[in-house]
């Protein structure tokens, strides 16, 4: 195709055919164009990219790709990645793991962790694999596509989001399927302890990943940085530095997370021990109750822990007494009264004034929770 230089070209990803973008990804990586990846079933969202990061326009040529943030709340960042943050967490990933290998692409392409899946089989000179996602994420053609894999006698790889992790192990073909992998990713959200526990008794090889779009991925494995990646906490917040750092965002050039050069400032709080981190939450979830600030990912992580719950979220709702009350929904076969019950271990002021059980958690983005959603959901009568 013909390219106009220094522009930013979008780039549909199709979920039933998300490896028609590798010669336009290949051309960016090479530094031949710009790409932006939207999702093609979703008219709106892609649209609301198209606009909000200048597809069509004129652009930095040092960028091979802008990817947009989740957006969960207000409009959506994007990242301008050069070729080479995507090449250089690729290339630490796989030192990381022991070596490149085969890989399964389970997540929408144009998000950073299924883009990166791309990214590394390129590195790696593999064709992926790759489930069709168009009608959500199936067991059954993931251990299809994972036993395919696995005639190929090479070491193989994927990533899933917690979600997508627990709904595999839920049944024997997935569990199968799953420890077929020399290492599964997992990333995009918090993880329930429990399903970490059972996965090592399963000799499941999970990988926990931290990191971003403006990291060009997960550039934290297991606590640990990769190699080249740096970590430090200050006054709570996590910083992230490394060859794998986005040169800033496309529609807000001078944000703040990006005011020291070869760092980014996230918004999650987190503990540094021993070089090991630990991420505790989002700074910008912390609800004030009461004069207290209660960081909700760590009561969410405690609702995890009860048996008969398997997801989670918890947020504050204005209230006149207590400035925010803490509210939150629960997915899984636990009673409301087994919740109440095990919160008595808590201090009173943590415990929600308001639980309710639902069948499912509202999402945006792979695996997140939509946090916007739960909360409205206390504000309808």
């Amino acid at each position: 195709m013909t390219r106009v230089p220094n522009m930013l070209e979008l780039l549909p990803v199709d979920l039933a055919d998300p490896l028609a973008i590798m010669p336009d990804l290949e051309a960016a990586i090479a530094g031949q164009c710009a790409v932006l990846p939207v999702p093609k079933a979703d008219k709106h969202r892609a649209e609301t990219l198209r606009t909000t990061m200048r597809a069509g326009q004129s652009i930095d040529d040092s960028v091979a790709a802008v990817v947009a943030t989740s957006g969960s709340t207000g409009t959506p960042k994007g990242a301008e990645l050069t070729p080479l943050n995507l090449v250089a967490s690729a290339d630490a990933t796989h030192q990381f793991l022991g070596g490149p290998g085969q890989w399964l692409l389970a997540m929408p392409a144009h998000h950073i962790a299924g883009l990166q899946v791309l990214v590394r089989s390129m590195v790696a000179g593999v064709e992926p694999a790759f489930v069709d996602l168009t009608s959500g994420f199936h067991v059954s053609e993931f251990a299809a596509r994972a036993e395919d894999l696995a005639a190929t006698g090479d070491r193989m790889y994927t990533a899933l989001t917690p979600m997508q992790l627990d709904k595999a192990m839920s049944t024997l073909a997935g569990i199968e399927a799953l420890r077929l992998f020399s290492a599964v990713l997992v990333g995009g959200g918090m993880i329930d302890p429990s399903v970490l526990t059972s996965a090592a008794k399963l000799r499941i090889n999970v990988v926990t990943t931290y990191g971003s779009s403006e990291t060009a991925g997960g550039c934290v494995y297991n606590g640990t940085p990769l190699a080249g990646a740096k970590v430090r906490v200050t006054d709570g917040r996590i910083h992230l530095g490394g060859p794998m750092i986005a040169r800033g965002y496309r529609n807000i050039p001078d944000h703040p997370a990006f005011a020291e050069p070869g760092w980014y400032a996230t918004s999650d709080a987190g503990e540094l021990t021993d070089g090991t981190l630990r991420v505790t939450g989002r700074l910008d979830n912390i609800i004030e109750t009461g004069g207290l600030k209660l960081q909700p990912e760590v009561l969410e992580s405690f609702m995890l822990g009860i048996d008969g719950v398997d997801g989670s979220c918890v947020v504050g709702v204005p209230d006149p007494r207590f400035g925010n009350r803490i509210c939150a929904v629960y997915t899984g076969t636990a009673a409301v009264s087994d919740l109440m019950e095990a919160f008595d271990d808590l201090p009173r002021w943590q415990v929600p004034k308001d639980l309710r059980r639902l069948d499912s958690l509202p999402l945006i983005g792979p695996g997140k929770v939509d946090r916007i959603a739960v909360r409205e959901l206390f504000h309808t009568p």
